[in-house]
C-alpha cells in the first residue's frame, strides 16, 4: 500500500536514477528488512522444492539485472524472494551503453532496457561479494549470471566466460550462461550450435575442475534463452544443452520484437530488450515448447511478465519449476514477492495441490 503512494513520486525520476534511489534505500534499511523478513521467505511445504540439490523455499526468485554487482544479497530473501540471481557479470568491468538506456512503459506494465551489462567486472564482483558472504550466506540459493565482455570478439568469448567462471563459481549456488541479451552486439550468435557447443564444453570442464580442487560439488550450469529464437533454433539449442549436460534452462530473456506493443507506440523505436507484461505470452509459449523438447527432464526457470500469482501459476503449469521476476518487482515494489507467493498459495490450495511440483508442466503435455 505504501509503495502505491510512493511509486508516482519515484516514477517522476529518470528510471536509472529511481533505481539508484531504491537501491540506496534498500541498503539503508537492510538490517530492518532482515529483522522483519516475511513468513514467505522461509516458505511452507506447499511451495518448497529441492532442485539441483538446493532447497528453494518457494519458486519465485529475483531475475538477473537488478543487483548487477551482488551489492545486496541478504536483502532479496528479506523481501520474500526464494532465490536471487546476481549479474549479469562480465570478465572485464564495463560502463554499459550510453544513457538514456532504460525506459518505462507504465500503461503496458513494461520496460525497455539497453543497459549493456554495466558492472564492476568479475574479479571486483567476486571480491566484494565474497566479503559480504563471509559473515553469512543468505538463507536462499544465490545464482551468478555470466555474460560476454563487449570489447571481446566472439571468437574469444570462451576465454572471456572462463575468466568470469573462475572468479565467481566458488561463490555460486548455480551459474547462468547468458548468451541471449540483445544489448551486446553479436551475443545472440552464441546461441547457435557451432558457437554454443564448444563454449558449454569448456565451461562444464572448468566448472568441474574448480569444484574438484575445492572438494565440492560443481554448481549447476544453466543457459538463458532469447524469446526470439526460431523453432528450429530453439530445438538445436536445447539439443546442445542436453548433450553437454546443462542442468537447466531459463526462458526467457527480453525481446527485440515490438509487435507485442500497441501499434505506433511512442517507444517502439527505442533499441533494447522489452520486458514485462507484453512478453508474458511469448515467454510462456517458449516454456511449453522447451518442456516438450526436454520431455520435462530438465528443470526450467520461467521469467517474463510475472506480476501476479495467476501469472506464476500459468508459467508453472507451462513447465517452469522455478520463476523469476524483474519488471513486476519494479512496478510492484517491496511487497511484490510476498503478494505473488500468497496469491499462488491460494490458487494451489483452491485446486487441491499438495506441493507446487505437482503442477509443473501439466499444461505442456501434448
Amino acid at each position: 500500500m505504501l509503495y502505491r503512494l510512493i511509486r508516482p513520486l519515484l516514477f517522476t525520476l529518470e528510471p536509472e536514477t529511481a533505481h539508484r534511489v531504491a537501491f540506496r534505500a534498500l541498503a539503508a534499511w537492510q538490517a530492518w528488512l532482515e529483522r522483519r523478513a516475511p513468513p514467505s521467505a522461509t516458505g511452507d511445504p506447499l511451495l518448497a522444492q529441492q532442485i539441483w540439490g538446493l532447497h528453494f523455499a518457494h519458486p519465485l526468485g529475483l531475475a538477473a539485472g537488478f543487483d548487477k554487482n551482488g551489492a545486496l544479497p541478504h536483502v532479496w530473501p528479506a523481501l520474500g524472494f526464494g532465490f536471487a540471481e546476481i549479474g549479469t557479470v562480465t570478465a572485464r568491468p564495463q560502463p554499459g551503453n550510453p544513457p538514456p538506456r532504460l525506459f518505462r512503459l507504465p500503461a503496458e506494465h513494461a520496460l525497455i532496457n539497453r543497459l549493456g551489462f554495466n558492472n564492476d567486472g568479475a574479479e571486483a564482483v567476486a571480491r566484494q561479494l565474497a566479503a559480504r558472504l563471509r559473515k553469512r550466506r543468505p538463507p536462499c540459493p544465490l545464482g551468478l549470471n555470466l555474460g560476454k565482455s563487449k570489447v571481446v570478439a566472439l571468437e574469444d568469448a570462451t576465454d572471456d566466460y572462463l575468466a568470469s567462471l573462475r572468479a565467481l563459481a566458488p561463490l555460486a549456488d548455480y551459474i547462468v550462461v547468458n548468451v541471449s541479451s540483445p544489448n551486446t552486439p553479436g551475443l545472440r550468435d552464441l546461441q547457435g550450435e557451432a558457437q554454443l557447443a564448444p563454449l558449454l564444453a569448456a565451461l562444464q570442464s572448468e566448472n568441474r575442475r574448480i569444484a574438484a580442487a575445492a572438494n565440492r560439488t560443481p554448481p549447476p550450469l544453466l543457459v538463458k534463452l532469447a524469446p526470439d529464437l526460431s523453432d528450429d533454433g530453439l530445438a538445436a539449442l536445447v539439443a546442445v544443452a542436453q548433450r553437454h549436460e546443462v542442468a537447466g534452462l531459463i526462458a526467457t530473456n527480453t525481446t527485440t520484437d515490438r509487435s507485442v506493443l500497441p501499434p505506433h507506440h511512442r517507444l517502439s523505436g527505442e533499441a533494447g530488450g522489452l520486458s514485462g507484461a507484453p512478453l508474458r505470452d511469448r515467454s510462456t509459449a517458449m516454456l511449453r515448447a522447451v518442456y516438450r523438447l526436454t520431455r520435462g527432464a530438465m528443470p526450467l526457470i520461467g521469467v517474463g511478465g510475472i506480476s501476479s500469482g495467476a501469472d506464476a501459476y500459468e508459467k508453472l503449469r507451462a513447465g517452469a519449476s522455478l520463476l523469476q521476476a524483474y519488471t513486476g518487482f519494479v512496478y510492484g515494489g517491496p511487497g511484490f514477492a510476498v503478494r505473488v507467493c500468497n496469491e499462488l498459495r491460494a490458487l494451489l490450495r483452491r485446486d487441491g495441490v499438495h506441493n507446487v511440483a505437482q503442477i509443473v508442466g501439466c499444461d505442456a503435455e501434448p
